[in-house]
């Protein structure tokens, strides 16, 4: 079954809602606190359940379910499959359930562990030590609610059900934003440090919100949850058989992001902050591109490989790639060339300075380097699993986690470089690993589309240096101080100039024949018919 590429565009949109809220949050963030300890102590304290969530939610546990579920909906039926979706729901709650409370009792020794590396270039107070504890604690159960929420988004996407799993998360970011400031200002108005409690407990209000609100669409596919303790169950031992390398490979980004993040204790206060603004910057393209399309992929991936790699197969993978490199390169290029005046117009008000504008540009352009081969992984990755050859991307994961420690702690430690080195191990880390991870398939599947994709590339740079050459010169005439400026005028300016580099993009990739641009035109007038 080919890629559906009006559910791509539809899982975007959806996406890119999430993103942008997403965004407001950390926007909200930027202006109450600025790059203070106090913001560095939050998300040194929201990394350790979203480590878990990627490690046992939306990456290994997701991508093992939707695998077994959507082969068990095609072999055996609705049924079966019904049947295996409580057995998992049922597990997940009870494991995660356990997880949670052992993490609430070892948070002290969790952050511990977090810090001891910072202590050798700078002091973590007490009061940091506090905080950090106590928002671990608040935030750990997002774990459980997060990975009740992936299996129902797995089980809607198996049903090609796509928006409402992709709008979950635009819940998810209302519910923090709004409980966050409700609480945050009813703990302390003055919004202190103990404010950021608040926004813990807004965790654990969008995550709620997340799950509950797929609830409706899982009962209009004809599904029923009930309690199933019968987990000696083969298609059971199946999904948890998938995890095991999976919970390695699928979390790689994360933990290297955690790594960064405890590296940067030590780089000094703010560098935490400036990372997580920046990668949540670089997440927009790849949320609403790389993970759109890799959701939709995924179950295309899993119906054509019940018979082995075959052309199918191949020709879903290949055009998966092709998808990802026309709409990620651009946003590549726009986020590394344009990072201050995005960074200024997106951040800089309140609490937060000149300062943390430019040191978050320069973590943004480093993560920049490595964006298409991260998006790219989002789609590589998954298609290991559908053909069931798990333990290939964990071992590479192993080696991209060794290079990302070895690199970070020669640049940190031994050469004394700040928070963008950090920025840049990331880049390398998931270039190396999307390689890595293409020349297995390769070895595995054979031949599944090259020559087509390098040509798509080739024709994509061109495009890519005329928007190149469109930013260069529209920064150096309307933005090359953004601070300076109104912020109508930044964000007009901004405005014009990336409307102007995409638009010189589509249209030198339209030139060249790219069949992409034709498909995105099409889907748009069909939208605009009545």
């Amino acid at each position: 079954m080919p890629i559906s590429r009006k559910s791509t565009w539809k899982v975007s949109i959806a996406v890119m809602a999430s993103r942008v809220l997403g965004l407001a949050r950390e926007m909200t963030f930027a202006a109450l606190f600025g790059g203070t300890r106090w913001m560095d102590c939050f998300y040194l304290a929201f990394k350790v359940p979203n480590l878990l969530r990627d490690l046992f939610a939306e990456g290994a546990l997701s991508h093992a379910f939707v695998t077994t579920f959507t082969k068990q909906l095609k072999t055996d039926g609705d049924k079966a499959a019904w049947g295996l979706a409580s057995k998992m729901l049922t597990l997940a709650a009870v494991f995660m359930s356990a997880l949670c409370l052992i993490g609430m009792i070892a948070a002290p020794w969790i952050v511990e562990g977090l810090t001891l590396i910072a202590r050798n270039t700078r002091e973590y107070t007490h009061e940091e030590q506090v905080l950090t504890t106590t928002m671990v604690r608040v935030m750990f159960p997002f774990i459980a609610l997060i990975s009740l929420s992936a299996l129902i988004m797995g089980m809607l996407n198996a049903k090609n059900i796509f928006g409402i799993p992709a709008l979950s998360s635009c819940f998810f970011n209302l519910g923090s934003i709004i409980g966050g400031v409700a609480i945050g200002w009813w703990i302390d108005p003055n919004w202190g440090p103990e404010s950021l409690i608040g926004f813990a407990i807004g965790v654990l209000i969008g995550g709620l919100a997340q799950m509950s609100c797929q609830f409706p669409a899982l009962r209009g596919v004809g599904y029923r949850w009930y309690a199933d303790f019968q987990w000696r169950d083969s298609a059971v031992h199946k999904v948890i058989k998938l995890m095991i390398p999976a919970v390695i490979a699928a979390s790689v980004v994360q933990v290297n992001v955690l790594i960064n993040a405890i590296f940067a204790i030590g780089v000094g206060e703010g560098a935490v902050s400036w990372l997580a603004w920046a990668f949540r910057l670089m997440q927009l393209p790849i949320g609403v591109f790389g993970v759109a399309v890799a959701t939709v992929t995924l179950p295309a991936l899993s119906r054509a490989a019940t018979s082995g790699v075959n052309e199918e197969f191949k020709s879903i993978l290949q055009k998966g790639l092709g998808l990802v490199a026309f709409l990620v390169l651009p946003s590549t290029l726009v986020l590394v060339m344009l990072a201050e005046p995005i960074v200024s117009v997106l951040y800089e008000r309140g609490d937060f300075s000149a300062h943390d504008r430019s040191q978050t540009a320069l973590a943004l352009r480093a993560y920049g380097l490595g964006l298409l081969c991260y998006a790219w992984i989002k789609v590589i990755q998954p298609s290991f699993y559908a053909i069931e050859r798990r333990w290939v991307p964990m071992i590479v994961s192993l080696f991209s986690i060794a290079i990302n420690l070895g690199l970070n702690w020669y640049f940190v430690m031994v050469l004394g470089w700040g928070h963008e080195a950090l920025a840049l191990t990331t880049s390398v880390v998931a270039s190396v690993n999307f390689l890595a991870l293409f020349i297995s398939m390769r070895v595995v599947a054979g031949d599944f589309g090259t020559a087509p994709l390098i040509s798509l590339i080739s024709r994509l740079v061109i495009g890519g240096l005329v928007l190149a050459i469109i930013c260069f010169y529209g920064n150096a005439l309307l933005m090359e101080d953004p601070g300076a400026l109104p912020f109508l005028q930044r964000l007009g300016s901004l405005i014009l100039v990336c409307g102007l580099a995409g638009c010189g993009y589509l249209i030198t990739c339209h030139l060249l024949r790219v069949s992409e641009v034709r498909d995105a035109v099409t889907l748009v007038k069909k939208r605009l018919k009545p």
